[in-house]
Formats: C-alpha cells, sequence, structure tokens
C-alpha cells in the first residue's frame, strides 16, 4: 500500500488536505513554491495558508446561513483552518473574521511540527505519477497549468480577482465615522464613515472617472468573479449600484443624526492589535496614486494612511464537473486529485473544505476503503456536487456555498422558516454520514 500522498500548494486547501492526511496516519510531502523556487503576484510572505484578498471566512451563523453552516460541519471535521481561525478571531459582529498574519503563522506551526508532514519548498512543473492532491489555487504557476491543460485538453477558465486596501485606524477622523454593525447584530465591530446624496455622487463619478490598471493583451476577455467585483466597475453598472451592495447604509443609524446615511464605507478590523482595517468591498483595480486621491474624499477617511493599496490578479481555474469524478479525481489520471480555487469553488472556506474532502477521498481510497460523498443536502455536499457534476461544464463559473445548490425544499414553508429548515435538514444529514468516518481527535 502506498502509504505517502503528494500535496502540491500550501494555500488554505493544501494546508487543509496535508493536515487531514497526516492526521489520518499517512505521510504527506507539501510542496510549496513560495519560499524556495519563487513567489507569486498576489502572496506577500511564506507563510502557509497565507489570506491574499480579506481576512473575512464571512458568516458565522450555521443556523440561517450557508456559510455558516459549511464552517460547522468543518469543525465536526476536525478542520485545521477552522481551528486556527477560531483561536484568531477579531471583531466582525456576525461575521468570522481573523487576524490574517496570526492565523497563516498558527496554521504553519501546526504543519511544521506535525511528524506526519514534510514541507518542500519547490516548484512542481510536471503532473506526479504518484498518488497526489493539487491545491495550487488560482495562481497556478505556467508550466504546471500548462502540464495540466497538455493532460486534459481543457484551456485553463480564468477570472479576475482584485484586493481591497487596508488603513491605518488612527488614520481614520471618528469625529465623522463611527462603531458600529448593521441592524447592531454582533456588537459595535465596524467604522462606519457616511456619505449624504451628494457626496455620494461625487464619488460615483469620481471612481468613474479615475485612471484603472490596463489590462495585458491576454487578459482582455477575461471576466470578473460577480463575488469580488472591483468597486469601480460596480459603479459602472449604474449610479444607484453601490448603494445596494457594498455601500449599503440599511440598519446603520449614524449616532449624530439618528438617521441612516445615504450611503455608508464600512472598515472591518483586520488585525488583532485592531490597527489595521479592511475597506470592506472596495477591492479595485484603480492605480495606486488613484486609489489614495478617490478613498480620501470619504468622509472620514480625509487624511487616512494606507497600510496595503488594492490590486488585481487573473485568477485560473479547471473545468471540474467536465474533468473530475465525485471524488474530485482526474478522470484521466486518476492517481491526482484537485482541491481549492483551482476546482472552481470561490472563497477561502469552501477551498479549505474542497481540501478536507480531497484528503479523505485519499485517505480512504489507500486505506481500501469506500467513502461515499457527503450527502448533497448538507454545505460540503453542495459545494462538492456542483464542481463535480451539478453545474453546467459549458457555462461553468466559480460558485460560493449557498442554499441554492441544495435539493429543493417543501414549497409549503413559508420564507422565513427555510434557512432554517435547510440548517436543520444539513446537520441530519451530515450525522449520518459521519457515521462511516473514523474523526480523530485534533492533535
Amino acid at each position: 500500500m502506498v502509504d505517502q500522498v503528494h500535496v502540491i500548494g500550501g494555500g488554505l486547501a493544501g494546508s487543509e488536505a496535508a493536515w487531514q492526511l497526516a492526521e489520518a496516519g499517512l505521510d504527506v510531502r507539501l510542496s510549496e513554491m513560495r519560499g524556495g523556487a519563487g513567489g507569486t503576484p498576489a502572496h506577500e510572505t511564506d507563510a502557509l495558508a497565507e489570506m491574499v484578498c480579506s481576512n473575512s471566512f464571512r458568516s458565522d451563523d450555521a443556523e440561517h446561513n450557508a456559510v455558516g453552516l459549511l464552517h460547522q460541519e468543518m469543525r465536526a471535521l476536525g478542520s485545521l483552518v477552522m481551528r486556527a481561525a477560531d483561536k484568531h478571531r477579531v471583531p466582525a459582529g456576525s461575521a468570522l473574521a481573523v487576524d490574517r498574519e496570526a492565523f497563516a503563522a498558527e496554521v504553519t506551526r501546526a504543519i511544521e511540527q506535525h511528524p506526519n508532514i514534510a514541507i518542500v519548498r519547490e516548484r512542481i512543473d510536471r503532473l506526479p505519477d504518484h498518488p497526489a492532491i493539487i491545491a495550487t489555487g488560482p495562481l497556478t504557476g505556467s508550466q504546471l497549468a500548462e502540464a495540466i491543460a497538455a493532460e486534459t485538453g481543457e484551456g485553463a477558465l480564468a477570472f479576475f480577482d482584485a484586493i481591497a486596501p487596508i488603513v491605518h485606524r488612527d488614520s481614520v477622523d471618528m469625529d465623522v465615522a463611527w462603531m458600529a454593525a448593521r441592524w447592531d447584530k454582533g456588537g459595535k465591530d465596524y467604522i462606519n464613515c457616511p456619505m449624504d446624496k451628494a457626496q455620494y455622487e461625487d464619488f460615483v463619478q469620481v471612481l468613474n472617472d479615475g485612471e484603472k490598471m490596463p489590462f495585458k493583451e491576454w487578459e482582455q476577455d477575461t471576466p470578473y468573479f460577480e463575488g469580488c467585483m472591483p468597486i469601480e466597475v460596480m459603479a459602472e453598472r449604474g449610479p444607484e449600484t453601490l448603494r445596494h451592495g457594498p455601500m449599503k447604509p440599511v440598519g446603520l443609524d449614524n449616532p449624530r443624526t439618528g438617521r441612516w446615511p445615504y450611503a455608508v464605507v464600512q472598515l472591518r478590523q483586520d488585525n488583532a492589535l485592531g490597527t489595521l482595517w479592511n475597506m470592506v468591498g472596495f477591492q479595485t483595480k484603480l492605480k495606486h496614486g488613484e486609489q489614495v486621491r478617490i478613498f480620501r474624499n470619504i468622509p472620514g477617511l480625509e487624511n487616512a494612511e494606507f497600510a496595503r493599496l488594492g490590486g488585481i490578479h487573473r485568477n485560473s481555474f479547471i473545468n471540474s464537473p467536465r474533468l473530475l469524478d465525485r471524488e474530485l479525481r482526474l478522470k484521466s489520471k486518476p492517481n491526482i486529485r484537485f482541491a481549492g480555487q483551482i476546482t472552481g469553488c470561490e472563497g477561502y472556506v469552501e477551498s479549505a473544505a474542497v481540501g478536507i474532502l480531497a484528503a479523505r477521498f485519499a485517505a480512504a481510497e489507500l486505506r481500501g476503503e469506500q467513502l461515499a460523498p457527503p450527502p448533497v443536502e448538507t454545505a460540503l455536499g453542495a459545494i462538492l456536487g456542483h464542481i463535480t457534476g451539478g453545474a453546467d461544464a459549458d457555462t461553468f463559473q466559480p460558485m460560493n456555498v449557498n442554499f441554492g445548490l441544495m435539493p429543493p425544499l417543501d414549497g409549503r414553508l413559508k420564507r422565513a422558516d427555510r434557512k432554517q429548515a435547510y440548517t436543520d435538514r444539513a446537520r441530519a444529514a451530515l450525522a449520518g454520514w459521519l457515521e462511516q468516518l473514523r474523526v480523530p481527535e485534533p492533535a
């Protein structure tokens, strides 16, 4: 029996896959090119599980939100990513946000100290012939991407992903801004910068007129992922788009007026010290000088100092519904599994979740056992089903987990009761599936 698995990529999916395999008693070679054979256009450190775009794992509400439900299911499977996120969470209302540096350090330390894992700082350019999980993410190296394309005969699909700026907390004018969460859910966890109608309309116009980063020729026809749309692209869609998106004022009473502002810019804590704050929904492809000029027009940010400005990078993913089987194996080369964003799931949580599943399928196979996929009624099963056949291969695009990926409920249920019904059904289905697993105690 082969008792070693090669995990390629040390992001959230690869780190989670390596951890799950090691906890199952298998030896793991974890290959990560950062720190040895180069870097990427988006990463800033050599740490494993570095969070690039945001520090948020989104909603942690396991009763009424599909992402929160996925959090709960991952915790039940001994997720290293969720353990580190829970340990290093920062205030974010009902969302789970983390100190990204402390989070990555926690994951890196756990992987380095596990006796069954060997971290090798190397770049892999060819498809292995031994059991392997490819979790190289949306920034897969060009030679490996070419090897995947040569094996599958499929051109890589791609979309743009953008990064939001981060502001130093002490540069925000709190005589203008105030602390609150929408509808006061979860505490006063966000900095809110209000705009009146005239300020908002001027801001939208400035965004539309701002100078953007030019595209390379090969990037011209690459679409954006709808869940990570640059702020200026949203502004181009219509003058009211931002007010119904990231600048929505609903549920935010300005204590100085007692009313909702016309629009609002929210900042979310980005590190445990509370010194860095992320501009929520403000991922952008504006040139750096334009970002400083335009974002300092926001009330409360007139003197803002930026720890990091926004950026944009090209993400790639494979046509998973066409290329992968239900156990995430490459149909043409079944010794290889894929995990993470390269499969077409979208989001930190979803990427790590697919890493869990790829590892558990691999571990079962190497033990000579059969592991049934999680039921489609669960969050895990829903995202797995989407990327391995539930989506139309001809129009496949990245997808976050959501209740729409699950089988429909009884149509007689009231709308207000449906989210709770989805989560109740999912928990019952997960409990039945877990009975066939030997879930190890966290190390």
